[in-house]
């Protein structure tokens, strides 16, 4: 059996949740490109995944956003290499960093007022803003 992948200290996913493909990969490569597939095409069913906690599932699933499939598969694609190896290695920390990224808890905004020295520097610009294009137009005849 593999060693689980580690997202965090507590938390880590089962290898054979994820499911590997290759396929040819586009760009460099000169006549390599056309017998090698050394594209990695990696799918990791996160709806049917259980080590990950719902609020976890809930901003991975947001962040992934084309690479989720309907059926709440996330597909990721890595074909940076030449190499088979290094884009297998390259989509796996792809989707360790997306789990990553959905494991941290945002930190709700909290509304403040604006001071009322920067409420006083917003109207003295908007004064001399005023003031400058007050002074491009035309004189009027009654003054």
């Amino acid at each position: 059996m593999a060693e689980p992948i580690q997202i965090t200290r507590s938390l880590s996913i089962d290898p054979t949740e994820i499911e590997e493909s290759f396929v040819r990969a586009s760009g460099p490569g000169g006549q390599n490109v056309n017998k090698v597939a050394s594209a990695v095409q990696l799918r990791f069913d996160l709806a049917a995944n259980t080590s990950l906690p719902e609020p976890v599932k809930r901003r991975v699933a947001n962040l992934a956003g084309s690479r989720l499939t309907k059926d709440g598969v996330i597909v990721i694609t890595a074909n940076s290499h030449r190499d088979q190896p290094l884009n297998r290695a390259d989509a796996l920390e792809k989707l360790v960093a997306l789990i990553r990224a959905g494991v941290h808890v945002p930190k709700p905004r909290i509304a403040t007022r604006p001071t009322l020295a920067s409420k006083k520097r917003r109207l003295d610009k908007k004064t001399n803003r005023s003031a400058v294009k007050r002074m491009r137009s035309r004189p009027s005849d009654g003054e």
